[in-house]
């Protein structure tokens, strides 16, 4: 089983943590960046066990057939990866084609 990201989710997730400490979520850079790196482990770490969900036809846009998860990463914070399942050689792959939170995308789920 591997985790694997498009390079939009990669140069997304290396954004993230301008991001996060841009707008003010945390005081020091190293913060954010420990942030998205806990996310990304819990990703890959365990998006296999998670129970994940057909995505509503609104993320086709993205790639048709995928499947979300919810991490909850604080009480006020939710992440959804959207990804598609593949097998290779025996071994699953996920494949994480976009992910948002509750914050901008919650009124599509």
């Amino acid at each position: 089983m591997r985790v694997l990201y498009t390079p939009e989710m990669e140069e997304y997730l290396d954004e993230l943590e301008s991001i996060l400490y841009d707008k003010g979520y945390y005081s020091r850079v190293e913060l954010a960046c420990k942030y998205v790196d806990d996310l990304t482990a819990d990703i890959e770490n365990n998006l296999p066990t998670k129970r994940h969900f057909p995505a509503p036809e609104y993320y086709d846009r993205y790639y048709k057939g995928m499947y979300y998860a919810t991490f909850r990463k604080n009480r006020n914070t939710h992440w959804y990866p959207f990804f598609t399942k593949h097998e290779r050689k025996g071994k699953t792959i996920y494949l994480v084609r976009y992910i948002g939170n509750n914050h901008t995308d919650a009124h599509h789920l």
